[in-house]
């Protein structure tokens, strides 16, 4: 081999440099490259090339953003927008979190793409931190497994308690949400979810979830002794319910999905001691507890998961949204070991080929420090107290509202007639259409405010602001949404 074949250091050294200067001139033509449209003519593309079909044409209009930063939305006038709803609870570190954006920045520069086929270091070093994690809250050893989000992760946790159980159908709660793809639609209640796409033969079995304020039983939770646990139990106790066969032992249903705080249902927060009774009918029937915090894991409610503000041992958790504070879709599922090991759910049980994305691995992994390096339990409680008592002024104020609750910072106001009981969906409807107009005002400037609806009667207005929410920004919330209780009630 001659010299001429080999390339010196120094030419070396000249040609990685000539390499990055073509390229960051190319990311610097394409970081500067801006859509100069306005609102109305990107509309008009919209109606002809965009489907309907998903959540944003659920308005006449859809509203268009330009920026974000922190716990606000700008609009093209540069309008900020206090922003309660953090993409479903995707973001609960805030908007262009820097720490979480530059460790994804990292690792696009590093290992942005790898076939799941391989192992790396950020999605070993992650199911470690979430698996140590429940260990330390559960006394539990138990595996992780990623997909690609929510809905996909509700199939796996199904999928593993068919592969335990060999059961078909789940409990389900009535008012739950847990997802819209096939398998996950039949674990949610709403008919509207599965009505176009035919029949559903592994539905749930569906339960009255803790709505305390409106008990479908028409009971009060202060003397009610858990009647609603005490139905389900009759059920597995009744020969001709079709739920268990006591000469076997054997429950024809393999696990029970739970949502620890409502989520679609109107963020419903059940009584203390409700799921350690649940827990116990459960464990009496052998029924697995599958314990949903797609929505209310990474501290929304003041815990890493909200299922331990209720001191019982899930033995299944789902999670997804802020897993990766919504730079990338990933969700997961922990389990026990007993469900998860080796040889009872081997290579190739479920796989996506985007599920062990580096990009999302690494932003979880961020994410999981983050909260490990703060008293986020603290904070959010407190957080969370400072935004309920203002939540109840307001509902001392206004006859239109029904009631306020929460838990750490989920957070809900029912809307409602005149009556003080009766809901009122259209005073919802108004008052979220109101804050998206961007006339609303603090601290003598203009604003607007991004609220969420939820709820078994479309009545209830959702709070999920982010866990980083100051509380100045609490205090402009109760202002904003003070205006518009004034202005439309």
């Amino acid at each position: 081999m001659y010299i001429d074949d080999f390339i010196t250091g120094v030419e070396m050294a000249i040609l990685e440099k000539d390499i990055k200067c073509k390229l960051k001139n190319f990311h610097s033509q394409v970081n500067n490259e801006k859509i100069n449209m306005t609102d109305n003519e990107l509309l008009d593309i919209d109606k002809e090339y965009c489907t309907y079909g998903d959540k944003v044409h659920s308005v006449p209009v859809p509203k268009i953003f330009r920026d974000c930063n922190g716990v606000y939305m700008y609009d093209s006038e540069n309008i900020p927008y206090l922003d309660l709803e953090m993409w479903f609870a995707s973001c609960n570190l805030g908007y262009k979190n820097a720490r979480i954006r530059n460790a994804v920045v990292d690792q696009i520069d590093t290992l942005p793409q790898i076939s799941s086929h391989f192992q790396y270091d950020y999605k070993i070093l992650l199911s470690e931190k979430i698996a140590k994690a429940n260990i330390k809250r559960f006394g539990e050893k138990g595996r992780v497994h990623f997909n690609v989000g929510g809905s996909q992760v509700i199939e796996d946790a199904l999928k593993l308690v068919r592969n335990y159980t060999h059961k078909n159908r789940v409990f389900s709660f009535f008012g739950g949400f847990h997802g819209r793809t096939l398998g996950a639609s039949c674990l949610t209640a709403g008919y509207r979810y599965r009505k176009s796409f035919g029949h559903f033969s592994d539905e749930a079995h569906f339960v009255p979830y803790p709505y305390c304020y409106r008990c479908p039983y028409g009971k009060h939770c202060d003397s009610c002794n858990y009647y609603c646990v005490q139905q389900l139990r009759r059920e597995f106790e009744d020969n001709c319910s079709g739920l268990y066969d006591k000469s076997s032992n054997d429950c024809a249903l393999g696990a029970f999905f739970v949502e620890p705080i409502q989520g679609s249902g109107g963020y419903i927060v059940p009584p203390k001691g409700y799921f350690k009774e649940l827990k116990k009918v459960l464990d009496d029937f052998g029924v697995l507890f599958v314990d949903d915090e797609i929505q209310m894991g990474f501290y929304r409610t003041g815990k890493l998961w909200a299922i331990e503000h209720y001191d019982v041992k899930p033995d299944i958790i789902t999670f997804g949204k802020s897993l990766t504070n919504g730079l990338n879709p990933l969700g997961g599922m922990w389990a026990k070991e007993e469900l998860i090991n080796p040889e009872v759910w081997p290579s190739g049980s479920t796989h996506s080929t985007f599920c062990n994305n580096p990009i999302g691995m690494r932003a979880g992994y961020e994410v999981m420090k983050v909260f490990e390096e703060a008293d986020f339990e603290k904070e959010v409680n407190n957080k969370g107290k400072y935004f309920l008592d203002g939540l109840k002024s307001l509902e001392k104020k206004h006859k239109r509202i029904g009631t306020v609750d929460g838990l750490g910072l989920a957070l809900r106001i029912e809307c409602v007639t005149d009556d003080g009981y009766t809901p009122d969906p259209k005073l919802l409807n108004d008052i979220l259409e109101e804050g998206l107009k961007g006339n609303l005002s603090y601290n003598g400037k203009k604003c607007g405010i991004i609220l969420n609806k939820g709820s078994h009667y479309n009545n209830s207005i959702t709070l999920v602001p982010a866990v980083t929410i100051s509380y100045d920004e609490i205090d402009m919330a109760i202002s904003l949404i003070d205006q518009l209780f004034t202005r439309l009630s």
